[in-house]
């Protein structure tokens, strides 16, 4: 299967940081390696980004919102960017969801065979958010997935879990990691040194955007019962700055280090300095944590939040560990096993880095998303496929 023109639609898209953005990059890449040409429609959700260039071999096409609401982008020009493209399939990523409703919508009208990949249900932290979601459920989320030729979600706990998806017999297919750049052999030590760490003092890790779903002050909070490690928080967004008032008020300030939006070219190194990953995210929001992914195929040992979709990434006790969510006395616990034992970071981290090769390489999760796109192109609805 090679010249397939894929239109991949993205809420947000690199540089903006974020799993999804991660996974739909990493795709892209590897879509136009193999020969297929390659557009991502994506949000200029930063003015001073081009409306179009050219990244990793395929093109990227930005539409400026009209505006930003609750973390979703409001674009509804997007659909003449998409008329615009000569495409043989649609593949939309969501949520955000609005997004995905232009993709199908322009895709269905066209008569373009549209594939759309459920990261997660939509969650809304507000008074209203309840009714909000059951709203747009039974509306526009309901198009969506109705209209769609073949629907991914990323693990089976989240498909058997979702409000939502389970009516759409789903293929699962998890996000992808790109093995070649999260190698054991990063060096990790230029990383340490601008941070003046020492190599004898232990690092913990957390990588994802500052916001309320990840779970950021159990991490800081575990850094009060682990006085010998040094924490880093690795991202941006929203509770930054409340993040770092509650480091000072726990007394951990000079333990736990705010590294802001780290590049995606630096990304690696960060991940080679640490000595054990932690993921402690506390919503359904994180459905699949592909960063714990990265760290594993770093050769770190990852200690993950029990919560949908996250817990499947590993088995509890070889390739990871599992601690409580919103308890940050059982992570503090589990991130004391990992650094007093350095044969079981050892081993833990290189069965990580082999799961990964196995069931999360960017090769092979693009093989099935390349056979759903076989299957839709040559055939009839392909919901019943699994690749």
């Amino acid at each position: 299967m090679t010249g397939v023109r894929i239109a991949q639609v993205s809420p947000w898209f690199s540089p903006h940081f974020g799993g999804v953005e991660s996974h739909v990059r990493s795709l892209s890449r590897e879509l136009a390696r193999r020969g297929h040409e390659v557009t991502v429609v994506t949000t200029q959700h930063d003015p001073s980004l081009s409306t179009e260039e050219t990244m990793d071999g395929f093109r990227v096409v930005r539409v400026r919102p009209r505006f930003i609401l609750m973390q979703t982008p409001i674009t509804p020009r997007m659909r003449g960017s998409l008329r615009g493209l000569s495409s043989d399939v649609v593949h939309a990523h969501s949520p955000p969801p609005l997004a995905s409703h232009y993709a199908g919508a322009v895709a269905s009208e066209r008569g373009i065979p549209y594939v759309v990949t459920y990261h997660c249900d939509v969650e809304l932290p507000s008074a209203f958010g309840s009714v909000v979601e059951s709203i747009y459920r039974r509306s526009l989320g309901a198009d969506t997935l109705r209209n769609a030729d073949q629907v991914i979600v990323t693990t089976r706990t989240y498909a058997a879990t979702s409000r939502v998806i389970w009516r759409y017999n789903p293929s699962v297919i998890p996000n992808a990691v790109d093995h070649r750049r999260f190698r054991p052999d990063v060096d990790g030590s230029r990383v340490r040194s601008k941070l003046r760490i020492p190599p004898d003092v232990p690092v913990v890790l957390l990588v994802g955007r500052i916001v309320p779903h990840k779970g950021v002050e159990h991490f800081i909070e575990a850094a009060r019962y682990v006085p010998d490690a040094r924490f880093l928080i690795a991202g941006g967004g929203s509770s930054l700055e409340p993040m770092k008032r509650l480091a000072i008020s726990m007394g951990v300030a000079e333990r736990v280090r705010f590294l802001g939006r780290v590049s995606d070219e630096r990304l690696p190194e960060v991940y080679a300095a640490c000595d054990v990953f932690a993921l402690p995210s506390v919503s359904r929001l994180e459905a699949f944590g592909i960063v714990a992914l990265e760290a594993m195929s770093t050769g770190k040992p990852v200690i993950v939040a029990d919560i949908p979709g996250v817990r499947e990434m590993i088995e509890d006790g070889r390739d990871g560990l599992l601690a409580d969510p919103m308890n940050p006395r059982d992570l503090a616990e589990k991130i004391r096993r990992l650094l007093s034992d350095p044969e079981a970071r050892r081993t833990m981290g290189a069965r990580g880095r082999e799961k990964v090769l196995e069931s999360f390489s960017i090769e092979r999760v693009t093989d099935r998303i390349e056979a759903v796109y076989s299957a839709i192109l040559d055939g009839p609805k392909a919901t019943t496929v699994r690749p």
